[in-house]
Order: structure tokens, then C-alpha cells, then sequence
């Protein structure tokens, strides 16, 4: 079967096995599958308006355009779309079929020579301008142009066409009238799903431009709006290899192919893919435009600023920066603004003022321009931007003004416009965000809405992996369960290796690993200074400055925590910049000079309550308690007293913070805390009342015989 479609599809359309779309000005040849629809066409026209209901004309005409456009299936399965819409109509199409393929050559000849009726008359059944009389006058065009032995090959085709639907006919009502034991029908489901692709494959030839174009363009939108309904990689790449065979030259082909193994994360193929997009691109130029929006410099530009993308995706920055340059440079020349805004996104090293004005000045365009895509991504960016900078009730908004927008592109019927890239980064910071704040049953079902949109087989999947891992791994650590959080690390570090060794590192400090702790964090350091990785750099500081005055050497803590707060200060990363305060006020509590610790405090702790994460507020408060009974030492009977009831309120709202988070071994440190003050003020039940409580939680959580006053 495969040579006889080979023989007709290299004429009038292949030239040494490869299609050309415009040789002659025919960009559609007739196939067994296209002399069924004519048939239905044909039926459709000839049975009478009182013989078909409405509502059946009108799921007729609804399936008629993928009939179309999409590519050829097999006949048993075109029988059971059309019965699905009209089961009388499909009766009559079948015993159509079957007198043209039982018959003679010149029932297929006599039958090319009726459709031309179709457009005879003062009132003539089809317009020749519309879709079904374009596509009637294209297949009447392309079977004239055939040559007397292309004919016969045509129908020969069509006979073994009608042949298989008849077998495939059968087989379904044996299935079905046959009743076997369960071994049995197993195992001919799968003989017949065989005999299924067999038959699929074979009648399969290479598409028509336009079936081509339309395939491209159905499965790169749903790449882009819905993946979980586009065909999988393997199944998509085995389509575009079929595809380039026939025409190695077709350039989008190339293109779709690099998106698909973006999907799987195959670096190389995905490289390879799109350089040779640009290869086909000028190679074809010249019967392309050079200007306007239909030249191949538009797709160029494109291709450079995927090129860029697809380098920094990977981590190869240099690489990334030359060739955004270059689409730069091609879309100043043709003045194609949509992609200088795509460019622009790109840039950064700004201070924080300059980049929000950059992104609103963005905004204004995108939103002239109408271009929804941009405002999405421009909103997603955004609630990262305000994270990073430590505002989380900006970016909170941001994520809930993306998530409850209407999006202004118009959008196929069954596909869902919010399975984008940027929907899954909002609802992944919007999770985040409620796990920072306690709200873990809130995150759980953000959660379960991403596994649903996004399949785990799906490109974006990874970001809610990520997601749930880490707050697994941060609700493993609050609750002192560090073997659990230790097996999440392997899962963090296959989806980001920056962020699975710092956690890991993380594990170790916690169970008291202090030298395996440290390695670690050393050779993290280095890694994040080459890459520039700034915001992981301060936590990496941060956390070796913790090992520091936790081995008792919190001098040595200083000059690295001066140094993240001089990071934090130049890149205008206000939380970090409060956190590496609360440090510092730390180690200078351990100095013994609780005074300045407490100034210190006052600086960092308001940014902290007004936008910190619940354990961070908690342990800015427990740091308040402790500089203000370090404070009260030298003070008066009087005044101590006042000092060490205020530093109880003070630990009492930590307590709270740490119990929205399920944080026992911080409670256990604080209630330990609230005994000691209690006793010293006299106050044996409530002293009695913490002991209690201390004892259970100190049963209940191991204990590395780290000094509480060593802990933040």
C-alpha cells in the first residue's frame, strides 16, 4: 500500500520523494479518504431539507471543517463520525462508496464529472467562494491534472481503502456479538489494536500543504494554551519525522519539533532543531517576502529570540545575551514592536524602581497592543519580581489578578486558555505563599488544581514538583522530622540542583553535621558567585554564618554577614536584607551586647510582621524576648520585672506564630524560654504549666544538645 500512495502523491506535488507545495499552483491532491468526504458532500447536497432534522445539519456542517482540514483517518472511522451526526446520511454514504469501489473506473470518473454541477445554475448548491466549494474545485483541479495510469492507481486505492473499512466494520460487530472469557478478549483487543495502526499507517501518505499548515498550527496552539490535549512527545515527534521525510525544507515543521522536545527537556534536539528552523528559513527566502510581517525576517527574529530563551533555560547566559542582540538588532530594522517587547522582557541588573517603571512602561504597550500574551507573562513576572524583593501581599495580589483576569485572545472551543506557562508560576507562588503563612490546607488544594491542569507529563509540571517538594521539605523540617525531609531532598535536587544541595546542606546543620555542613556550603558558594546566582549567594552566607556561632565562633560569623547584607543592599532584596539583620542582631546578642541587638531589631523586625513568612515572624519575636531579658540584667528590681513581662508577651505571640506552622521544636525552645522567666518572677503555675509542656515536647523531638541561646 505504501508504494501505491507514493505513486500518487509524486505527481503533480513531488519531485525525488519531496513535496512542493506550489508546483503548477496545486496545494491539494485527491486521496481515498477526500473521495469519501466528496461523497458526503455530495449526499449532503442531494438529500432534501425536510429528510435531515436541523440539529443534524447542524452537527454535519460542524464536523465538515476538521474533516477538511485535519488529515486522512481511516473509512470505518469516518463512517462512525458521520453516524454519530446523521446515522441515515452515513447509510447512504456507505452504499455510495461501496458502488464506486465494487464498480468500475468509470464510476469514479463519471462521478468527478457530476460535482462540476454543483456550481452550474442561478442558484447552484455551492458558492465557489466558500470552504466546501474551494475544496470541491481544488480535488475537481488536482484529479483532472492526473495522468490515465495515476487514475487507475486512484482507484485501485480506493478499492483497498474500502476494503479495510469493511474488515475493520466486521471485526467491531464480531466483537460485539461475541461473547469470550476474559484471557480471551484480552488478547484479541490487542491483536485488533494492531491490525488497527496497521491500517492507520498504511493509509497515512505524506499530508497536503494544507492539511500540513493545519496540523502545525492545531498542536503548536495547544503547546502553547492546553499541552494535556495535544499529541505526546513521542507520538508528536514520529508525526513531524513522517512529516520531513516527504519535506525535509518545511521550516515550521522544524520549529514545532523544537518546542516538542523542549517539553522533554532534550537540550540537544531541541538545539538541533532550531537551528536547522533557521537553516530552512534562508535557505526558502527567496520565495518569501524580504519585508512585511510574512517575510522570513519575521520568523528570523523569532527564531533568534527562541534561540536566546531556549540558552537561558539551560544556564547558558552568554550564549543567551548574544543572540537576544540579535533578534534585537532584526526587529529595530523592521520596526516589529510585539517582538522588541518579548526582547525587552529580558533585560536585568536594573535597581528596583528603574525595573518597575520598565515593566509598567511594558505594560502600557502590551495593553495598547492588545497582546494578552505579554500581559499574562508580564503579571506572572511580576509576582515573582515583588517575592524576590520580599513584598508578598503585592505579589499575592499580582497571582490573584492574573488567576481572575479574562484573557483578551480568542481561544478554540475545548481549549483552556490557563494552562500557560504563567498560570502555573502564579498558582505555584500563590501555594507558596499560603504555606508561608500557615495556610497549608489552602496550598494542598492550589496544589491539586496544578496536578489537574498540569500532568505530570506535561513541560510546566516540574514548577508545582518543585513547589510540593519544598513545602514538604519545610513542613518535614518544622516538625523536626529531618530522615523525611532528607529523602525529599533527592526529588528537589532532580528538579534544581542549586536549590536540592542548599537543602541538603540545610538536613545536615540540622542534625548536628556541622563539618559535612560546611564542605557543602563551600563548594555551593563558589558555584552560585560563578553563576551569579545572588539571592541563593545570601542564603548560602547566611547559613554558613548559622554554622559559625553555633561552633561558638560567631566572630568568625560576622565578616559573612556583613557581606550578605551588602549583597542584599546593592540588589535592593529587602527581606533578605531584614533576615540578614535579624542575624546580625543574633550574633551580637551572643557578644553580649544585647543593646545594640535590640536597636538593630527595630530596623528589620517591620518588614518582617508586614510581609515575612509565619516562621520568620516567629523567630523575630523570640529574638525581641531574648535581647529584652539580656537588656533587663542590668536594670532594677522594678524595671527587670516590667522587662522580663513584656519579653513573656513577646514569646507568647511567638509561640502562636510557630504553632500556625506546626514548628514543635521552636514551641519546645519557647516554652523552655517562658519556665525560666516565670520561675524568676515568682510565678510557680504558669512556671509549672510551660515545665509541663517542655517535658512532652522534649519527649517527643530529639535533641543534638545544641545551647537554646545558639539558636535563631
Amino acid at each position: 500500500m505504501a508504494s501505491v500512495h507514493e505513486s500518487l502523491y509524486f505527481n503533480p506535488m513531488m519531485t525525488n520523494g519531496v513535496v512542493h507545495a506550489n508546483v503548477f499552483g496545486i496545494k491539494d491532491w485527491v486521496t481515498p479518504y477526500k473521495i469519501a468526504v466528496l461523497v458526503l458532500l455530495n449526499e449532503m447536497s442531494r438529500t432534501g431539507e425536510g429528510a435531515v432534522s436541523l440539529m443534524e445539519r447542524r452537527r454535519l456542517n460542524q464536523l465538515l471543517l476538521p474533516l477538511l482540514q485535519g488529515p486522512d483517518i481511516t473509512l470505518s472511522k469516518l463512517y462512525k463520525l458521520i453516524e454519530e451526526s446523521c446515522p441515515q446520511l452515513a447509510n447512504s454514504v456507505q452504499i455510495r462508496i461501496k458502488l464506486m469501489a465494487e464498480g468500475e473506473l468509470k464510476d469514479m470518473e463519471q462521478f468527478f464529472d457530476d460535482l462540476s454541477d454543483s456550481f452550474s445554475g442561478t442558484e447552484p448548491e455551492v458558492h465557489k467562494t466558500s470552504v466546501v466549494g474551494l475544496f470541491l474545485r481544488h480535488m475537481i483541479l488536482a484529479y483532472s491534472k492526473l495522468s490515465f495510469s495515476q487514475v487507475f492507481k486512484l482507484y485501485t486505492a480506493l478499492q483497498q481503502y474500502f476494503q479495510n473499512g469493511e474488515k475493520k466494520t466486521v471485526e467491531d460487530a464480531d466483537m460485539e456479538l461475541t461473547s469470550r472469557d476474559e484471557g480471551e478478549r484480552k488478547m484479541e483487543k490487542e491483536e485488533l489494536d494492531v491490525s488497527v495502526r496497521e491500517e492507520e499507517v498504511s493509509c497515512s501518505g505524506p499530508l497536503s500543504q494544507k492539511q500540513a499548515e493545519f496540523f502545525l498550527s492545531q498542536q503548536a496552539s495547544l503547546l502553547k494554551n492546553d499541552e494535556t490535549k495535544a499529541l505526546t512527545p513521542a507520538s508528536l515527534q514520529k508525526e513531524l519525522n513522517n512529516l520531513l521525510k516527504f519535506n525535509p525544507d518545511f521550516a515550521e515543521a522544524h520549529y514545532l519539533s523544537y518546542l516538542n522536545n523542549l517539553r522533554v527537556q532534550d537540550v540537544f534536539s531541541s538545539t538541533h532543531s532550531l537551528l536547522h528552523y533557521f537553516d530552512r528559513l534562508i535557505l526558502t527566502g527567496a520565495e518569501s517576502k524580504s519585508n512585511g510581517e510574512e517575510g522570513y525576517g519575521r520568523s528570523l527574529r523569532y527564531a533568534a529570540l527562541n534561540l536566546a530563551a531556549l540558552h537561558c533555560r539551560f544556564g547558558h547566559y552568554q550564549q543567551a545575551e548574544l543572540a537576544l542582540q540579535e533578534a534585537i538588532r532584526i526587529a529595530q530594522e523592521s520596526n516589529d514592536h510585539v517582538c522588541l517587547q518579548h526582547c525587552l522582557r529580558a533585560f536585568a541588573g536594573k535597581t528596583a524602581n528603574k525595573l518597575m517603571d520598565a515593566l509598567k512602561d511594558s505594560d502600557l504597550l502590551h495593553w495598547k497592543h492588545s497582546l494578552s500574551e505579554l500581559i499574562d507573562i508580564s503579571i506572572a513576572q511580576k509576582t515573582a519580581i515583588w517575592r524576590l524583593y520580599g513584598r508578598s501581599t503585592m505579589a499575592l495580589q499580582q497571582a490573584q489578578m492574573l488567576l481572575s483576569m479574562n484573557s483578551l485572545e480568542a481561544v478554540n472551543a475545548g481549549v483552556q486558555q490557563n494552562n500557560t506557562e504563567s498560570f502555573a508560576v502564579a498558582l505555584c507562588h500563590l501555594a507558596e505563599l499560603h504555606a508561608e503563612q500557615g495556610c497549608f490546607a489552602a496550598a494542598s488544594e492550589v496544589l491539586k488544581h496544578l496536578k489537574e491542569r498540569f500532568p505530570p507529563n506535561s513541560q510546566h509540571a516540574q514548577l508545582w514538583m518543585l513547589c510540593d517538594q519544598k513545602i514538604q521539605f519545610d513542613r518535614a523540617m518544622n516538625d523536626g522530622k529531618y530522615h523525611l525531609a532528607d529523602s525529599l531532598v533527592t526529588g528537589i535536587t532532580a528538579l534544581n540542583s542549586i536549590e536540592g544541595v542548599y537543602r541538603k546542606a540545610v538536613v545536615l546543620q540540622a542534625q548536628n553535621q556541622m563539618s559535612e555542613a560546611h564542605k557543602l556550603l563551600q563548594k555551593l558558594l563558589v558555584h552560585c558567585q560563578k553563576l551569579k546566582n545572588t539571592e541563593m549567594v545570601i542564603s548560602v552566607l547566611l547559613s554558613v554564618a548559622e554554622l559559625y556561632w553555633r561552633s561558638s565562633s560567631p566572630t568568625i560569623a560576622l565578616p559573612m554577614l556583613l557581606q550578605a547584607l551588602a549583597l542584599s543592599k546593592e540588589y535592593r532584596l529587602q527581606y533578605l536584607a531584614s533576615e540578614t539583620v535579624l542575624n546580625l542582631a543574633f550574633a551580637q546578642l551572643i557578644l553580649g551586647i544585647p543593646e545594640q541587638a535590640l536597636s538593630l531589631l527595630h530596623m528589620a523586625i517591620e518588614p518582617i510582621l508586614a510581609d515575612g513568612a509565619i516562621l520568620d515572624k516567629g523567630r523575630a519575636m523570640f529574638l525581641v524576648a531574648k535581647c529584652q531579658v539580656a537588656s533587663a540584667a542590668s536594670y532594677d528590681q522594678p524595671k527587670k520585672a516590667e522587662a522580663l513581662e513584656a519579653a513573656i508577651e513577646n514569646l507568647n505571640e511567638a509561640k502562636n506564630y510557630f504553632a500556625k506552622v506546626d514548628c514543635k521544636e521552636r514551641i519546645r525552645d519557647v516554652v523552655y524560654f517562658q519556665a525560666r522567666l516565670y520561675h524568676t518572677l515568682g510565678k510557680t503555675q504558669e512556671r509549672n504549666r510551660c515545665a509541663m509542656l517542655f517535658r512532652q515536647l522534649h519527649q517527643e523531638l530529639p535533641s543534638h544538645g545544641v545551647p537554646l541561646i545558639n539558636h535563631l
